[in-house]
């Protein structure tokens, strides 16, 4: 069975009509229920690896945002939190573990600020709020390279220096495993053929999101690549700062995903973490 590639291959793939597009999601195991949010421009085949560690005792949700992976685009404004909200709801899920990577992180966070009745738990990897303000210069430089590249229409040039998230400002793309590397670019390519250049922002912001962090009252695990950007790091250690109770670990010598580059060792952090929950009555 392989879970470190194309997990729906194993694992139907069913969707959730939102009212205005279908929302694709993986929806595997049986147990108390865990949601994993994706990182930006991926979509649930980043968490393949965390599968074979989560449903031998975990209900695993994994869906793709609105405009990702398999769910639709946008056709109006919408917010992802309250997309994630509408499928819990139509799960008959609630309060859940909601774990999320870099924007998948946002998510969560925004989710319990404005739906906090449906998280018990929190854990987030590489990210602040959805406010996040970047001053990285590393970031400004691959943000640069990303702009140049789509001005000389450079598809490749552009692919590189997105997925060079992955290996942080410390490691060359080609120090990073080549398979993550593979499975970043594939996801990546997906969901921005799916969109065009010129199609209207319809993403609405939630608001006053720092302000509002010290109402998050559940237990909140940061897990931060060691070698990632010091701003995503930065971040997360000021969510962790923030809340009621939170706190932070490190998977030394990865970057933005260290998820897919030591999965073991992320996954020993994340199930010590759950295991510390209360169980769920019902």
């Amino acid at each position: 069975m392989t879970y470190s590639d194309s997990p729906e291959q194993t694992f139907d793939l069913r969707s959730f009509d939102s009212g205005h597009g279908r929302l694709a999601y993986l929806d595997a195991g049986t147990g108390e229920p865990l949601v994993l949010l994706h990182g930006g421009l991926l979509d649930r085949r980043s968490w393949a690896d965390q599968l074979p560690a989560l449903l031998p005792e975990y209900r695993v949700i994994a869906p793709d945002t609105r405009g990702h992976g398999a769910s639709d685009n946008a056709g109006r404004p919408f917010r992802p939190a309250d997309d994630l909200a509408d499928l819990l709801r139509h799960l008959g899920l609630g309060p859940v573990t909601v774990i999320g990577l870099s924007m998948g992180g946002t998510i969560a966070l925004d989710l319990a600020l404005e739906h906090p009745e449906l998280v018990r738990a929190l854990v987030i990897s590489g990210n602040g709020t959805s406010e996040s303000e970047f001053t990285d210069p590393w970031l400004g430089e691959l943000a640069a390279h990303q702009t140049a590249a789509l001005a000389e229409g450079d598809a490749e040039a552009w692919l590189d220096s997105f997925t060079s998230l992955a290996s942080g400002p410390h490691r060359r793309l080609d120090e990073v495993d080549p398979e993550v590397v593979r499975r970043l670019k594939e996801m990546t390519r997906s969901t921005v053929a799916k969109h065009t250049p010129d199609e209207p922002q319809y993403l609405v912001p939630v608001t006053d999101t720092w302000k509002r962090l010290t109402g998050i009252t559940v237990p909140l695990l940061a897990i931060n690549g060691g070698i990632d950007s010091v701003d995503h790091i930065n971040l997360a250690e000021r969510v962790v700062r923030t809340v009621v109770e939170g706190r932070a670990v490190i998977v030394e010598g990865t970057g933005h995903y260290p998820n897919m580059e030591r999965p073991e060792e992320f996954n020993s952090h994340l199930l010590g973490f759950l295991r510390t929950l209360p169980t769920l009555r019902g």
